[in-house]
């Protein structure tokens, strides 16, 4: 059995950053070498790891990789491998494709087409319709991540908005039901207030899309979801938070097995805000929409004081002749899974987060509230997903740089002072910064406690 030591590292887990080393056996984390522990036995192999840190590899809770049918713009083969590049050890892939895993027969072409394509390790959610909520009883537990609820916009028949819908849904599992929230009669007035008033115009500018989006329709639906779910003792995980209204519906309570309500931040609204439309233009055209920096700002806050309880990506790659057209007919969403974790610990070096809090809310949280199997942590026994990455190394965001099937980033000329070293996919190493992504390796499906 291959022993390989990754040497002399500062290694960031669970709150505490320590000096040290770790051998990885057999796919798992076999020794944590700090404090003086010397080794067990020789290693057949050394990385000298020097100057870097080793944190858990990141846990990505929302993922577009628009696989199956959505192939033109992305993929599972070619956005995990930008994953893999960006220190992203596993991911959980959003229902609406083409066809939309809505089925029990799409759910088990989805699982397989991930078996097949994904380096990095994996699971899919269950997508929930206005009438498929019988199904949920026969869903493995143990192998879906969870229900994706769009109380929002979606492509094909995915939109749920029957209150006796959502009430059997939430009434209808103890799975996590992963929710989008946007108010459908709210945006509906708005596209019409402005198509009125740019009647003359060939299209509405890209800058009134959070006026179409507003914050009244994320309040409005995050409202009511939290309320289903209170009312039914349901978990729910409100995504992709993007407005300081709907903080107040969330606790600050630490994230354990008795809180039932949680909220995801997305890296872009914590990188962006209104401002930036003038720049990016459609770049950063998403849904939710983009906001004010002041709700940027409550986000950030609310991370470091325990309302967000994730951060993820959702990762959603267009092709750049899809991303014109204005407000209306712009495509929304982003690619952003490579340079999440660069992006979170480049704020961490400017104190709005630190370190070990990005490493809570990108790789323990996600384990924890997912129950995963072994994963997201530095622990014995546990799998070696792993991502080391150096400080103070100054580079820029090209697009030769960039991994994903789309081949833009919103991140194009930005500056970061993090690289990622190595990323290690039980204890593989699938992603070398001087030698780029071994695609020859295939992840895990992850397993979850149910």
């Amino acid at each position: 059995m291959k022993r390989t030591l990754i040497h002399n590292a500062t290694l960031i887990n669970e709150g505490t950053r320590k000096q040290g080393s770790l051998v990885i056996a057999d796919g798992n984390i076999a020794e944590i070498l700090t404090e003086g522990r010397p080794l067990s036995a020789p290693c057949d192999e050394t990385i000298d790891a020097t100057g870097c840190y080793l944190l858990p590899g990141v846990i990505d809770d929302h993922v577009h990789f628009r696989d199956p049918g959505l192939t033109h713009k992305a993929d599972i083969f070619s956005e995990s491998r930008a994953a893999a590049a960006g220190g992203v050890t596993s991911i959980m892939d959003m229902p609406n494709t083409n066809p939309p895993t809505t089925t029990l027969e799409a759910l088990e072409q989805k699982q397989a087409l991930l078996a097949e394509k994904c380096i990095v390790n994996y699971s899919c959610y269950f997508g929930a319709t206005n009438s498929n909520y019988t199904l949920f009883p026969r869903l493995d537990k143990t192998r879906v991540c969870g229900i994706k609820l769009f109380m929002g916009s979606s492509t094909g028949n995915m939109l749920v908005d029957r209150m006796d819908s959502l009430r059997h849904i939430f009434g209808g599992t103890d799975m996590l039901i992963a929710a989008h929230c946007e108010e459908q009669e709210i945006i509906h007035r708005n596209t019409e207030k402005y198509k009125a008033a740019y009647l003359e115009e060939a299209q509405i500018p890209l800058n009134k899309h959070p006026y179409i989006r507003t914050v009244q329709a994320c309040y409005s639906s995050s409202h009511l979801a939290v309320q289903l779910a209170t009312e039914a003792g349901a978990r729910l995980h409100v995504l992709h938070i993007s407005t300081a209204k709907e903080l107040p519906l969330f606790s600050h309570a630490p994230l354990d097995e008795h809180k039932r309500i949680t909220a995801e931040a997305c890296v872009a609204h914590l990188l962006f805000d209104i401002r930036d439309y003038k720049m990016l233009g459609a770049c950063i055209k998403c849904n939710p929409a983009i906001k004010r920096q002041a709700d940027r700002d409550a986000l950030r806050r609310a991370v470091v004081e325990g309302q967000i309880d994730v951060i993820a990506t959702d990762h959603a790659p267009h092709l750049l002749t899809e991303k014109s057209g204005g407000a209306l007919r712009a495509a929304s969403g982003m690619p952003m899974v490579q340079f999440s974790l660069v992006s979170m610990l480049q704020l961490a070096d400017k104190g709005i987060f630190t370190p070990e809090l990005v490493v809570e809310k990108m790789c323990h949280a996600p384990a924890r509230l997912f129950r995963i199997d072994r994963r997201g942590f530095i622990r014995e026994g546990y799998h070696a997903d792993l991502v080391l990455v150096r400080p103070h190394t100054h580079w820029q965001v090209t697009r030769d740089k960039i991994w994903s099937k789309c081949g833009w980033s919103p991140l194009e000329s930005r500056t970061f002072d993090w690289q990622i070293e190595k990323t290690f996919v039980n204890g593989h190493v699938i992603y070398d910064h001087a030698t780029g992504v071994d695609d020859t390796c295939r992840g895990e499906e992850l397993r979850f406690h149910a």
